[in-house]
């Protein structure tokens, strides 16, 4: 029987899983990343990293599967969308790639606005510092001898791919994050990659994220011992490759990925940009599709430092003991922009604030307000997404952070809306990239292949919760404008 490979190319870990043609999890594994910071709001990878991640992951794969693994019939690929990897002609990696969270770029974003009136339209968001193309404007000015040597441009799985196949590809969910992709016509925007100085020519093929997108070299098969042919999927930007594993293809299927990062997106089956409210307005890794999306840097990762910060390495430990104390102290508010935020604010100096510390705050107290802060920045993208028209009212919830029973239900009664916890969520881009890997192999349908999984659990919001909860979000959302102009002095 064929088995297909899922692989994440996130920003904290490699993640790979192995499923049969029932789409059932054979076996998993997650090798960790660095990310370097070698100066204030920079954030880069080397891309070599990754690949060498990824081998480890199908090592530990192919010896926890046996003779399943052998039988990997395709290959999907999902990733941390926005990294830049710059490559010569020799394919030669040129430069550390610059991430998502990479806030260096701030006053090329306005620059390229000049150079494009009606981006937002084109790309379907304003310029801002995380997006690939404001970073090679950066790169053009401050770095000209290798802005000069450039001849490839990919994004942070498609150099995985490169590395599997030898092809520069790319597909339309992670195009769309670089804000070189006209969104509506699902090409590459000759006006933009030109106003960044670039020639088409330096840009990968784009196909559909279920298409077939080349096939595993022979020499990788035979070293990863997979008898092939081996078909390589499109693939997908993670947050699309999330909406393919929780089944999110269709007119307002929604869903919150709370990772590294967090989302809040919601399937459209037209083009409708809003870029005034920050709104992402993408192409989905299927055709036909795009996505309103609101992106916000600071996901899970807020608690894994809160962890830090109070001493406790086992999170698990400390969301018990957050449950077991009384209520958190309503004077009591946590900025979560630890790494500049997105949506609604496009600001890469915000920082994290505690607001309202007293010498009676306790540990599970200071780790509640982190878990409410993180939703109350939720709670401001759904706002933006209402400015937009786009209103749901039942979510799906992806990503290490919908592990928390707590955490799930403090978003349900920050946001008033249903959240729903799928069997094996947590597992969302890799298992959305398995499934396309599933669809460019046999050529099924995304219907076919993306079924919602079976719940796991519902969190109903509650009246008197979400009650109690708006004066604190009212604060929250005063805080940010008073405490901006400081933010910029650094």
């Amino acid at each position: 029987m064929a088995t297909y490979l899922g692989i994440d190319v996130g920003t904290s870990a490699v993640k790979a899983l192995l499923v049969d043609s029932a789409q059932t999890i054979l076996a998993e594994a997650e090798e960790p990343l660095a990310i370097a910071r070698p100066h204030p709001l920079w954030s880069e990878q080397d891309p070599e990293d990754w690949w060498r991640a990824t081998e480890r992951a199908v090592r530990r794969l192919r010896d926890a599967s046996g003779a399943a693994f052998a039988a990997v019939a395709g290959i999907g690929l999902s990733g941390q969308m926005h990294g830049a990897v710059l490559m010569d002609e020799a394919d030669r990696v040129l430069r550390p790639a610059i991430l998502w969270n990479d806030g260096r770029s701030h006053a090329e974003c306005a620059e390229l606005e000049r150079r494009v009136p009606g981006l937002g339209r084109i790309a379907g968001v304003p310029a801002m510092p995380g997006f690939t193309a404001p970073k090679l404007v950066w790169v053009a000015k401050h770095e000209p001898e290798i802005f000069a040597r450039i001849a490839h441009i990919l994004l942070p799985k498609d150099y995985v791919r490169f590395r599997l196949t030898g092809d520069h590809i790319s597909e339309m969910s992670d195009a769309a994050g670089s804000l070189w992709l006209d969104e509506s016509a699902r090409r590459w925007s000759e006006a933009v990659v030109g106003a960044c100085g670039l020639p088409l020519s330096v840009m990968p093929r784009l196909v559909e994220g279920s298409d077939a997108a080349g096939t595993l070299s022979p020499a990788i098969a035979q070293a990863w011992g997979i008898a092939g042919p081996v078909v390589v999927a499109g693939g997908a930007g993670d947050a699309a490759g999330g909406g393919i594993g929780i089944g999110a293809i269709d007119e307002n299927d929604a869903f919150i990925s709370l990772g590294t990062s967090g989302q809040y997106f919601v399937v459209n089956e037209s083009y409708r940009p809003y870029p005034d409210a920050y709104v992402h307005t993408f192409a989905h890794a299927l055709p036909g599709r795009w996505f309103q999306m609101a992106a916000m840097l600071n996901g899970a990762s807020a608690l894994a430092w809160a962890a830090l910060a109070v001493g406790e390495s086992d999170i698990g430990k400390l969301l018990a003991e957050v449950e077991a104390a009384p209520r958190g102290r309503d004077g009591l508010v946590f900025l979560p922009y630890l790494a500049g935020e997105r949506t609604p604010h496009n600001d890469p100096y915000a920082r994290g604030v505690f607001f309202g510390l007293d010498p009676t705050t306790s540990r599970a107290d200071l780790i509640r307000a982190v878990l409410e802060g993180v939703a109350f920045s939720f709670a401001d993208a759904q706002a933006a997404l209402a400015t937009a028209g786009t209103r749901p009212t039942r979510m799906g919830a992806i990503g290490g952070g919908a592990r928390s029973p707590l955490w799930m239900q403090i978003f349900a009664d920050v946001l008033g809306i249903e959240i729903v916890v799928h069997q094996g969520g947590e597992k969302g881009p890799a298992f959305g990239a398995a499934r396309l890997a599933i669809m460019a192999t046999t050529g099924i349908s995304a219907r076919e292949a993306s079924p919602p999984p079976p719940v796991r659990r519902l969190f109903t919001p509650d009246s008197a919760a979400h009650a109690a909860y708006q004066p604190k979000l009212e604060r929250f959302r005063r805080l940010y404008p008073l405490l901006r102009e400081e933010f910029a002095r650094g």
